[in-house]
């Protein structure tokens, strides 16, 4: 059943939905949009077809897809450089986070014109965010950021490998098409690392310290519907698991609008310094972040526990469950796994101090805590 709920932007929800894209272009009077996308989702065999139904309608498309893993500032100036040479009239964002994060700060870029760091929401760039900007229109292939119900961007500096955040309310899309359906054959490893990342934020946008009851609610739905589905989806994958896991991964989004935390902060600097993939950064960091936040914080434990459907609902039990829902769907345990050595814990502990994410955290995190916790973990 394809839905349509508006919540924060307009969203057109259900199997099949993304047919009615080029509809939705030609009602707006927008005939050359650039496809913002990552090089794998370009050769899948959907995105050919939505290519296709956009030239069958006499849309005329032109596709940018040369952008990093973890996107960094010269994938943003290039996309705006084939906005430019090409005479776009706005922007589609198709695939995961990166794709989408890389086609917002393209957004933001086009008539923001100087350094795009000036706009680093942490410096109070946001106030220069002043200009108009194109139309905006995202399409998730993944279940993991909830991107595309975002105002931000995260994107790094190409030479010091720290993550900047570009955010103002006019980078939200105007629509949202939401198709289960585009990620059903995603591998194994993506729908886990993904789902576990839909995962991290629910639950840390659960536990931030800022007062938001709202994204409380949408962060426990959002927990219990990924508990409920992310091994079928990712062993056996079927709509009803597809669609319960992009749902979640957009509540996700929508609840971290309250704050993230010390698991955020964990795994930005592993993206940045050694290129792991994001939602396996926050997957193998996940229980050892929250097993630091429980104390002082077990009310809350116990409530996600319920929000699992766990049989025992004390707050240890969340640390054990998570670890075990990573066995399940084949995440290791230890961030050696991934390529993390001791070398390295130097300098990820630095980058993760320096991170925007903990500060939201429900108790503070320092330079040794993180230290100690890539310890832990390593």
């Amino acid at each position: 059943m394809i839905s349509q709920f508006n919540f924060p932007t307009t969203i057109r929800f259900g199997a099949g939905v993304v047919k009615e894209l080029a509809v939705y272009l030609k009602k707006n009077d927008l005939s050359k949009p650039l496809i913002v996308t990552d090089n794998t989702v370009k050769e899948l065999s959907f995105f050919k077809e939505i290519l296709n139904d956009l030239s069958v309608a006499g849309i005329s498309t032109e596709v940018f897809s040369n952008i990093h893993k973890n996107p960094v500032k010269s994938d943003v100036y290039a996309g705006t450089e084939a906005y430019d040479a090409t005479e776009r009239d706005c922007i589609v964002g198709i695939g995961g986070g990166a794709a989408l994060d890389v086609a917002r700060a393209i957004l933001l870029r086009i008539n923001h014109r100087e350094d795009l760091f000036k706009y680093d929401d942490l410096i109070g760039g946001d106030v220069y965010v002043t200009n108009d900007v194109p139309h905006f229109i995202t399409i998730p292939t993944t279940a993991g950021t909830g991107s595309e119900v975002g105002r931000s961007a995260i994107i790094a500096d190409d030479e010091t490998h720290q993550k900047k955040i570009l955010f103002a309310p006019k980078l939200l899309a105007k629509i949202v098409f939401a198709d289960p359906m585009l990620t059903i054959e995603l591998p194994d490893f993506i729908t886990a690392a993904t789902g576990m990342d839909a995962l991290t934020h629910n639950m840390e946008a659960y536990l931030a310290k800022n007062f938001h009851p709202l994204c409380d609610g949408i962060a426990l739905e959002g927990m219990r519907l990924i508990n409920e589905s992310i091994v079928k989806a990712t062993k056996n994958p079927d709509v009803e698991a597809r669609s319960n896991m992009l749902m979640g991964s957009m509540m996700g989004a929508i609840a971290f609008q309250k704050g993230l935390g010390v698991v955020h902060s964990l795994a930005h600097p592993m993206s940045s310094l050694l290129d792991t993939h994001h939602g396996l950064a926050n997957a193998v960091n996940l229980p050892y972040g929250m097993k630091f936040n429980l104390a002082g914080n077990e009310a809350r434990f116990t409530r996600m526990a319920q929000s699992f459907d766990l049989n025992d609902t004390s707050p240890e039990s969340v640390i054990k469950h998570l670890f075990e829902l990573n066995s399940d769907i084949n995440i290791p345990h230890k961030l050696s796994a991934v390529g993390v050595k001791p070398k390295h814990i130097e300098t990820l502990a630095e980058l993760a101090l320096a991170d925007f994410a903990h500060p939201n955290n429900p108790k503070p995190v320092s330079r040794e805590d993180f230290k100690n916790l890539y310890l832990e973990a390593l």
